[in-house]
């Protein structure tokens, strides 16, 4: 049966706002000491201090809901296999070219559909010489405005089919897909379970089977003598340091997502916290105005789903069909090789940056590009940049005779 399609507008209730005020007017924040303002211990107490008055009695909601609400936003049912129907929010900007090609954006955490809004004027236009896109950009289940799960085991399976059948419903046989962080696991889902639908897939995140003796020794061995680029040398490091000093979050959120759910459901502070240490460190120096990391922050809080509903993805996909395992890199199958075209953008300051040579264990690449500059939050912070290496992987005419 086919779903209906309907406009939406995001409308907050003025009774969440009046509640958020009175929660801020409430908190409670740390007391000082001399290494309050230092990164390595996480979210500063100055900036939080500072973000929580602006948040409090300068920040307004309705002024950045009505320029959200100048987006093209639209929400569907989707019925998921052995779980329920789901409502999808998303944005869905089509180009004026009727020859363009249908993208599936595909957000991360603790990103929204927000991080799509730079790249729609660039994407949707071009000169005659490369291509455009129609853009889609849904809030995955449990985040934005798409509706809260009620079932364990919502795994990357079920967030696929979510966006492949949101996909179908718009007409779109055929497709490309974009995504980084939480982005590029679930379009890989997709090219596993529908490869015969997506034409390639441009990451600006990637992970990848740790390589190993037995079914990958050539890596091995580059990864012992150090055969690597400078750039790919740095990357490693990078990646390092996220492990050892930054992802403890995601150990917390792929144990036990309910316990700090519960401080980032009840605490606006908490919530602020929790997620502007990201967007602070894992950014190339973007110059944050208070004023975007509280409209990044007030997505999540007045949420459908509500923010702690973010968190389970990281649960679920480390027990996926009752696979435990704590290392995400370790997953399958959807970092096994697949057939799909793949195209990489490689930014320095994104949190794990691997060498080129391992993401041909996931497919056939036929686009790569290393930035100077750049982070996690790509297509926020860089959307030139991301948006160009998109046109110049689907300028090739082997890619676009795929539709």
């Amino acid at each position: 049966m086919a779903q209906s399609i309907s406009p939406y507008q995001i409308a907050v209730p003025e009774s969440s706002l009046d509640l958020l005020r009175q929660k801020l007017a409430l908190t409670t924040l740390p007391g000082e000491t001399d290494f309050s303002n230092d990164s390595n211990y996480g979210a500063g107490l100055a900036d939080i201090k500072r973000l929580v008055n602006f948040w409090k009695d300068g920040f307004d909601w309705r002024k950045v809901e009505a320029e959200l609400n100048k987006l093209p936003h639209y929400t569907t049912t989707v019925d998921i296999e052995g779980h329920e129907e789901l409502r999808l929010h998303f944005v869905h900007q089509r180009s004026d070219k009727p020859n363009s090609i249908p993208l599936l954006f595909c957000h991360g955490w603790p990103g929204s559909f927000i991080e799509v809004v730079k790249l729609l004027p660039l994407l949707t236009t071009s000169s005659d010489d490369e291509p455009s896109f129609h853009v889609v950009a849904p809030s995955l289940p449990n985040f934005g405005f798409s509706q809260r799960t009620s079932k364990r085991g919502f795994g990357l399976r079920q967030h696929a089919e979510a966006c492949h059948k949101l996909m179908l419903q718009l007409g779109y046989e055929k497709y490309a897909t974009q995504g980084g962080d939480l982005g590029f696991m679930v379009t890989r889902a997709m090219s596993t379970q529908y490869p015969a639908h997506i034409i390639a897939t441009h990451m600006n995140f990637f992970l990848t089977i740790s390589p190993s003796p037995t079914t990958t020794p050539m890596l091995v061995l580059q990864y012992l003598l150090g055969w690597f680029s400078a750039s790919e040398k740095n990357g490693l490091e990078r990646s390092r340091d996220y492990r050892v000093n930054r992802a403890g979050y995601s150990t917390i959120q792929s144990t036990a997502p309910h316990t700090p759910g519960f401080a980032l459901r009840d605490s606006p502070m908490a919530l602020l916290a929790w997620v502007y240490e990201k967007l602070r460190d894992w950014t190339d120096s973007y110059p944050w105005t208070d004023e975007e990391v509280l409209t990044w922050i007030s997505i999540y809080y007045f949420s459908e789903a509500g923010p702690e509903s973010s968190l389970r993805i990281y649960y679920e996909m480390t027990h996926e069909e009752g696979k435990i395992d704590c290392d995400i890199q370790a997953m399958n199958p959807v970092l096994r090789w697949n057939a799909v075209p793949l195209g990489l953008s490689f930014f320095p300051r994104d949190v794990i940056i691997l060498p080129s040579s391992w993401a041909k264990t996931l497919g056939p690449v036929v686009f790569e590009k290393r930035h100077d500059e750049g982070g996690h939050f790509a297509a926020y912070e860089r959307p030139e940049l991301l948006a160009r290496d998109v046109k110049a992987m689907f300028s090739q005419k082997d890619i676009r005779a795929r539709l």
